[in-house]
């Protein structure tokens, strides 16, 4: 089957017969048992694969995704839009149809060669996980990690893949050239939290496992609590940073639940289905905290909530956070003057 939709938007991705099959690799222990789900994966050669953000309320301006789609399959997922511009659905679409951009690794090589590219940090996962399970099979996270090893460019890590334990020699190497940050995306404290909002994502114990590893090695570290769900997760917070801290985490940060466009309706239909008795709740605590609606689009609005409940789980976090000597994301915006390539450090 063809996908509809890429016309339109010059993109030219083609269905594999046969996906790879990430659980018949050597990273099945980190990746789990796999789904009784049926997978179509795609690959696309991308025309670019930096994209830039102007937001405020970001503290990057380029990241890095060589997937579209993620298997993880979180509810509450912002990029599920995203899929529809391919002629796809936000629902179980952009949970069951990847999209690999196959030449990836070669974009960035030949955006870092460019002339205007000056070394800034590079957010992998901007979108959608870049250590999502294809990655075990295609190996494009890695591939382009190792190029920023080569250009010395600083980057930082989004994820919820504990599969970014194979990859801890790359950040290991970025992080004594230049700079590499690793945030574990950890909004539950128990796996059946968890699984019923982010059902495909790496077991909890894994991430903290993988958070532990990582740190031990000497990267810098923190923990995301994204997003926050009120009267669902709100509650795992202060679990959550101390076992963060205890695995070596040293930052840390977190965003309110935001249910833009299509987004909204898989939360609520994923919400009513697994626990239909916190869903009313979870509803109304949602809109208090947003003055009525369910996401705010302004800036400086999009990731913050108002009100006294808002304020509530906003000092909750900060004061654990001072408690344990977790600093915020704002060190992400530090510039690092380390890129490099590779003809300036061994001339001919």
């Amino acid at each position: 089957m063809s996908p509809s939709g890429l016309i339109g938007l010059a993109i030219v991705s083609r269905p594999i017969a046969n996906p790879p099959n990430p659980w018949a690799t050597e990273h099945v222990e980190w990746l789990g048992d796999p789904p009784p789900a049926e997978l179509s994966v795609y690959e696309e050669e991308a025309r670019s694969i930096l994209s830039e953000n102007d937001s405020p309320d970001l503290p990057f301006r380029w990241s890095l995704n060589p997937y579209r789609g993620c298997y993880h399959g979180c509810s509450y997922c912002y990029a599920r839009s995203t899929h529809e511009y391919l002629g796809w659905g936000a629902g179980t679409d952009f949970e069951r149809r990847i999209v690999a951009k196959t030449n990836a690794p070669d974009l960035l090589r030949r955006r870092f060669e460019k002339s205007s590219w000056r070394g800034e940090r590079i957010a992998f996962s901007g979108v959608t996980d870049c250590y999502q399970p294809v990655e075990a099979s295609y190996g494009l996270t890695r591939a382009c990690l190792q190029i920023c090893c080569d250009y010395r460019n600083p980057v930082v890590v989004l994820t919820k893949g504990a599969l970014i334990r194979r990859d801890v020699d790359l950040l290991v190497q970025l992080s004594r050239q230049s700079h590499a940050m690793v945030y574990l995306s950890i909004p539950f404290a128990t796996e059946k939290g968890a699984h019923a909002m982010e059902p495909w994502a790496s077991p909890i114990a894994a991430r903290f496992d993988a958070l532990r590893t990582l740190s031990e090695a000497g990267v810098t570290t923190g923990v995301s609590l994204a997003p926050l769900i009120p009267g669902l997760n709100d509650s795992d917070v202060p679990e959550i940073l101390e076992r963060a801290r205890d695995c070596g985490a040293q930052h840390a940060f977190q965003i309110l639940l935001r249910l833009q466009g299509p987004v909204e309706s898989v939360f609520k239909e994923r919400l009513q289905a697994v626990l239909p008795d916190r869903a009313q709740k979870v509803h109304s605590a949602l809109e208090d905290m947003r003055r009525g609606q369910s996401s705010r689009t302004q800036f400086g609005d999009r990731m913050v909530g108002g009100g006294s409940r808002w304020k509530a789980a906003a000092d909750l976090f900060d004061v654990h956070c001072r408690r344990l000597g977790l600093g915020n994301r704002e060190v992400e915006g530090r510039h690092v003057e380390s890129f490099c390539r590779p003809g300036d450090l061994f001339p001919s």
